[in-house]
């Protein structure tokens, strides 16, 4: 009988690991309160121009301090362009989402978003959808069923918002590890906010008012755009650390945090069902990111 032995760097990257995950998991939830709060008096389209204002000096601080400029360049601009008009699109409805219904519901159905990369990849990347990526899919769909239940009431504008959210940033994701094969991460992340900044205005400012944020407002809006390029930060962080298996469970813990703090600030209910398949969810996540990576 063979034993496994753990490290101690080992063990202090895991430690690491769910340090990390945890800064996600609280930079995902407080974008999600700020932006159902400053929904007030912002649009979604403004408040994703103010968002990516925002990210698009954090990034432009960060690559001259780091005097990586050399690294931004207009190669794969039509590659680009796709993804990130897939990742506003997503994020515009994320954003509409968490003001219409309740919070774990909006978690719940974007954490389909890695099953529908797993029918996306073959479409785009050619990857093979195995057997077991397939099934990992399948139990995703029946979790979306638990949480929208089809034919008890009529499907809310909310929850199509949120589903369709997931399907946009699976494509954002695809397109992602298609890019990485050209350009590095930094071109990546300073076109993420170039490009939305551009889309943010081109939309807010279709009917020729763009709603500047009030003094009350502006933190808000600070927080929203610094915690987007975080979680994606401390999310890269953890993976570089710890497998798959050990990050991404921590991150379904945005799930009953959102469940706790709805109910609690927002007076929402904790539906069952929603719950119920948010687990169902997670095990066709976990069953593929366990067989990706058992080897």
């Amino acid at each position: 009988m063979t034993t496994t032995t753990t490290t101690p760097q080992a063990r202090s990257d895991t430690t690491r690991a769910v340090l990390w995950m945890t800064g996600a998991v609280v930079s995902f939830i407080s974008m999600a309160l700020a932006g159902r709060a400053v929904s007030v008096e912002l649009d979604t389209f403004e408040i994703m121009l103010f968002r990516s204002l925002v990210g698009l000096v954090v990034m432009s601080v960060i690559i001259t301090a780091r005097a990586r400029w050399s690294e931004i360049s207009t190669r794969r601009m039509g590659l680009h362009g796709v993804r990130n008009l897939c990742h506003f699109t997503g994020q515009n409805l994320w954003f509409y989402a968490i003001t219409v219904i309740p919070l774990t519901q909006v978690f719940a159905l974007e954490f389909t978003s890695p099953l529908w990369v797993l029918v996306l990849s073959p479409l785009i990347l050619g990857e093979r959808l195995t057997p077991v990526r397939g099934l990992s899919a399948l139990i995703g769909f029946v979790g979306i069923l638990i949480v929208t239940r089809p034919g008890t009431a009529p499907l809310s504008a909310g929850l199509v918002c949120a589903a369709l959210a997931a399907v946009c940033f699976a494509a954002t994701n695809v397109l992602t590890r298609r890019l990485t094969r050209d350009v590095s991460v930094m071109n990546i992340l300073f076109w993420l906010t170039a490009l939305q900044a551009i889309f943010g205005v081109m939309c807010a400012g279709a009917d020729l008012d763009i709603a500047l944020p009030s003094a009350e407002a502006l933190p808000l809006i600070v927080l929203i755009g610094a915690a987007g390029l975080m979680a994606h930060f401390c999310l890269t962080s953890a993976l570089r650390l710890a497998p798959a298996t050990v990050v991404m469970p921590v991150d379904f813990a945005r799930l009953p945090l959102a469940a706790i703090i709805g109910a609690l600030i927002y007076h929402e209910p904790l539906d069952p069902y929603v719950l119920l398949g948010a687990a169902v969810i997670f095990g066709g996540n976990y069953l593929n990111i366990w067989n990706e990576t058992r080897a």
